[in-house]
């Protein structure tokens, strides 16, 4: 699956918007990923999480195999279940307390190889705080997979990354915002 195929698959499902957007940065966008609106369809989410989990198996090639996937809720939790269970192998999560993610219903084995799923990385933060939580427990990262990887090649990980889709929305700061010069509404959508 091409990433141009992977696009007009989220674009088809509302997971993309193309408007006017304030992003959690304060940064203004034409474009928006709000991937839960793809994964909401079962059958869709099998088919990218499959097509992300092939992406894995073959970069990770004769590694050894990894013993789960760990995803930090919300935004990972679908895709890193629907990549577990293509790769064949537990899945476990982080929560969110107090705006910090944290390993609460789980416990991470010394030794044992995970792969972080997420949905959309723009910056990696929660990527890199899981990623903390596993290497702080004795666990050891073989990879990162998310469905699209938005942010233009800076984040930045000792880890592969594997996605489906590689790019950067461009964004401008509210003053020099060509959208609101043109007059269209500026929508909050959340992440």
């Amino acid at each position: 699956m091409h990433a141009e195929a992977v696009l007009a698959l989220l674009e088809e499902t509302g997971a993309l918007l193309n408007g006017h957007f304030e992003l959690r940065s304060g940064l203004h966008s034409g474009r928006f990923f709000q991937c839960a609106h793809a994964l909401k369809h079962p059958e869709i989410a099998a088919r990218l999480c499959g097509e992300l989990a092939a992406r894995v198996a073959h970069g990770l090639g004769a590694a050894p195999p990894v013993d789960s996937v760990i995803a930090p809720a919300l935004g990972g939790l679908i895709v890193g279940h629907e990549l577990a269970r293509a790769l064949g192998t537990p899945f476990v999560f982080t929560e969110k307390v107090d705006n910090r993610l944290h390993m609460r219903r789980f416990a991470i084995g010394e030794g044992e190889r995970y792969i972080v799923a997420e949905d959309v990385i723009t910056r990696g933060g929660r990527v890199r705080e899981t990623v903390d939580i596993v290497c702080g427990a004795g666990g050891t990262i073989a990879g990162i997979a998310a469905i699209v990887d938005r942010s233009g090649g800076k984040a930045q990980f000792d880890y592969p990354l594997y996605s489906l889709v590689e790019m950067e929305p461009i964004t401008y700061e509210p003053a020099d915002c060509p959208l609101c010069r043109q007059g269209i509404p500026l929508v909050h959508p959340g992440s």
